[in-house]
């Protein structure tokens, strides 16, 4: 009786991270982007939305240099953010 596994029968197909997983910054591509995000949340007590320009520059150099996917800024939850500023939303 043989006991030898085919191990070429099924092979591995690679597939992407899920969301939320990517890629480290080895080569700290995006590290200045890094430091003003989070001198920025030490600066407002950890308040992320005080932060929210720091954090759509930081995405863009991700995206950038692939290091994360490519997703549009409205659904990463920048939409409302023209040029680093947030816009005035009037409704008369």
């Amino acid at each position: 009786m043989s006991t030898a596994m085919n191990f070429g029968t099924k092979s591995f197909q690679p597939r992407p991270p899920d969301k939320g997983s990517f890629p480290l910054d080895h080569l700290g591509e995006c590290k200045g982007f890094k430091e003003r995000f989070m001198r920025c949340l030490r600066d407002n007590s950890f308040e992320n939305a005080l932060c929210r320009k720091e954090s759509k520059e930081y995405l863009q150099c991700r995206m950038e240099r692939q290091l994360m996917a490519q997703e549009p800024l409205e659904k990463l939850g920048f939409g409302d953010l023209k040029d680093g500023k947030s816009e005035a939303k009037n409704k008369s």
